[in-house]
């Protein structure tokens, strides 16, 4: 995954906007609905990191699974993970792991009212 391939996913995303808040080389993707951060990268670096919130019995597993998944950098480390992309962790995991992270944060639509 591409910093471009990964910008594209996370805008694909209901509600999904790209934000600067610690400067232009980390780009920061929150829900419009509620403005909170499902994902977090810094598009410069050498390597793709990408930072994404994760259920906390769900982050445990995939850090252990991965030695390439860890504590989130600079976050919640129960609750965030960073992934370096392009190495053992399949595309295909990256890219869920952004989808259940938005899924976490996204705004609930209330029930219809009686």
């Amino acid at each position: 995954m591409t910093p471009d391939e990964f910008r594209d996913l996370c805008l694909s995303l209901p509600q999904a906007v790209e934000t600067f808040p610690f400067g232009e080389e980390t780009s920061v993707f929150k829900t419009s609905g509620n403005g909170k951060i499902f994902a977090l990268s810094g598009l410069d670096d050498a390597r793709l990191t990408i930072s994404v919130k994760c259920d906390p019995e769900e982050a445990l597993a995939h850090r252990a699974a991965h030695s390439e998944i860890t504590p989130g950098y600079h976050l919640n480390k129960k609750h965030w993970l960073t992934i370096v992309v392009g190495g053992e962790v399949a595309g295909e995991l990256v890219e869920q792991l952004v989808r259940d992270s938005h899924a976490l944060v996204r705004p609930r639509v209330g029930r219809a009212p009686r």
